[in-house]
């Protein structure tokens, strides 16, 4: 454990910041889940609502770090693409 006053401050820090991050890939990934599955429902007014809200959700992510621009992109394409394939 740590002995000085800034290793116990840096180790505070760490615990704020990994429940932070963590929060913020959990709501990334239940996003992408909900729309994966309403994808799948063939539902394709439903996917195209969820698919407005999980770009929303991409792009906070890029905001906030966890996530790079270009794998945001490349998110957003496939997912575009695939409701846009719906009937």
């Amino acid at each position: 454990m740590a002995n000085h006053h800034s290793a116990l401050k840096r180790a505070r820090q760490t615990v704020k910041r990994t429940a932070t991050n963590r929060a913020n890939t959990s709501r990334l990934r239940t996003a992408l889940r909900s729309l994966r599955e309403t994808i799948e429902k063939g539902d394709k007014q439903a996917a195209e609502q969820t698919y407005r809200q999980t770009v929303s959700a991409l792009d906070k992510a890029i905001q906030k770090g966890t996530l790079h621009v270009n794998t945001a992109a490349r998110y957003k394409s496939r997912l575009g693409v695939r409701v846009n394939a719906m009937k």
